[in-house]
């Protein structure tokens, strides 16, 4: 039986929130997710052989996953969705092949993706994001290398570097584009989380006592391979993160791990032809949404980060808070989705969001930290488009990033642009004279939505299973 009443794709936790809510409230769920366990990058699920460990983040996966297990929810994992079409029919590819599912609602929680603007060196093995390195530490329990340089902005600095050295790495050096009075300036948000504002002092502890020096407001300017190792040069920047005069700082390590915040993941609200706005604070493009979840589109509902960043505690609020209101638009059990209900996902989403909606605009793009790129740095890694050939097509006349994309092929590879698509757009904006990040635009989301190998699909066959018609009679 593959019809559902709602549909959720995302299995962070929004998305677990979501389906349970859901569920609870009498509904036929199915949840979504493309790793083999639920939690999404914060609650990620460590390898069956990880010794168990009373980490705050896994004790909360393990609790939610749990939660689950015991519902009503049909789950899905380790399936790749790759398509969805307006009647809200969702197909995916699993470990027992491919599949669809049908459902009257679908709401989407597919969280973010992570921003890496580029510079020199920036594709050189060795070189990875910070959600990279948190994997590796969380799922696997191995450090991203035995010397690391931990660079960018936002709150991963500190947790990659704290989880690093706790795993017996050393963190050679922070880089962060911020100043410490940008950080100072977060603190009437952070206080309204006390456990994370603890929880972030006590990852600063431990920097300290390991020795870690962090340069504030610098970025990293390159990295090239010295031998079997990795030299990171470091130069100071300004406020809009564009390299400027100054002293330049190098260190030999074995990795980089560096991240410049979050990209929502539009592409199947853009694939379904939901409005969208472009708000630099929230990350970029995001669905225009009521305080509920609901777009433009009837019984289309998005909530978590995918709807603007704003942190972990607030996604699982705002899935719940979908979740309900999504089950009273379709007529659900009223004595679970009801006022009181609604209206207390709501107070504790906008609690929590003010924490996360702060620890966003310090990942937002910065509009110098684009300018810095150099001409000959690679922004489309999967086509190897530079910023050179990106500003040629502007001179041209490409005017907005379609037509950047169909005269480069920038964003025409397997990510389909989740990568280079925001600083392609960034770097377009300033090419064309009158542009804004609205009229540039966004690419456009198409199926697949994942790669997908054929043979997925297909399944085996040979040349004789296919059916040949009968010539037609002259």
């Amino acid at each position: 039986m593959n019809d559902f009443d709602v549909i959720v794709i995302g299995g962070g936790p929004a998305g677990v929130q979501a389906a349970l809510a859901a569920s609870s409230a009498g509904l036929s769920v199915a949840l979504f997710d493309e790793n083999p366990q639920a939690g999404g990058q914060v609650y990620r699920a460590p390898h069956a052989d990880m010794a168990a460990y009373g980490d705050a983040d896994r004790e909360a996966g393990d609790a939610l996953r749990r939660v689950l297990g015991s519902s009503a929810v049909r789950v899905f994992l380790a399936h790749s969705v790759w398509a969805v079409t307006g009647d809200y029919r969702v197909d995916a590819v699993g470990p027992e092949g491919p599949l669809h599912c049908c459902a009257r609602a679908l709401i989407v929680a597919t969280g973010t993706t992570e921003r890496v603007v580029p510079f020199d060196g920036w594709t050189t093995p060795g070189v990875i994001g910070l959600a990279a390195a948190t994997i590796l530490l969380k799922a696997q329990g191995v450090l991203p290398g035995r010397t690391t340089l931990v660079g960018g902005c936002g709150p991963l600095l500190a947790a990659v570097a704290a989880k690093t050295i706790a795993g017996g790495g050393e963190v050679v050096a922070i880089a962060d584009i911020a100043s410490s009075a940008d950080w100072l300036c977060t603190l009437p948000a952070l206080v309204t989380r006390p456990d994370l504002l603890a929880q972030g002092f006590a990852w600063w502890r431990a920097i300290r006592r390991a020795g870690t020096p962090r340069y504030a407001r610098h970025t990293l300017e390159r990295v090239e391979p010295v031998g079997e190792r990795l030299r990171a040069t470091l130069a100071p920047c300004d406020a809009s993160g564009r390299p400027v005069a100054g002293a330049r700082r190098t260190a030999d390590v074995d990795c980089v791990a560096v991240g410049h915040g979050l990209v929502p993941s539009t592409e199947i609200t853009r694939l379904l032809r939901a409005r969208h706005r472009y708000v630099r604070a929230a990350g970029g493009w995001i669905a225009n949404t009521d305080r509920d979840g609901r777009t433009s589109r009837e019984r289309l509902y998005v909530c978590g980060d995918g709807a603007g960043i704003a942190g972990a505690a607030a996604a699982a609020a705002h899935g719940t808070l979908a979740g309900l209101v999504c089950a009273r638009d379709l007529g659900a059990n009223d004595a679970i989705a009801s006022t009181a209900a609604i209206e207390a996902a709501r107070a504790s989403h906008a609690r929590n969001a003010r924490f996360g909606r702060a620890m966003g605009r310090m990942m937002a793009l910065r509009e110098g930290h684009v300018q810095g790129i150099g001409a000959d740095t690679t922004v489309c890694r999967c086509e190897d488009v530079t910023r050179a050939e990106i500003e040629a097509a502007c001179m041209a006349g490409a005017q907005d990033v379609n037509q950047l994309k169909a005269w480069t092929r920038c964003g025409m590879g397997p990510c389909q642009g989740r990568s280079c698509g925001d600083v392609a757009a960034e770097l377009q904006m300033h090419g064309v004279p009158g542009k804004t990040r609205e009229s540039i635009g966004a690419f456009s989301a198409r199926t697949p939505l994942r790669p997908v190998a054929v043979e997925a699909l297909t399944g085996t066959y040979t040349y004789e299973d296919i059916p040949i018609p009968k010539a037609a009679p002259l």
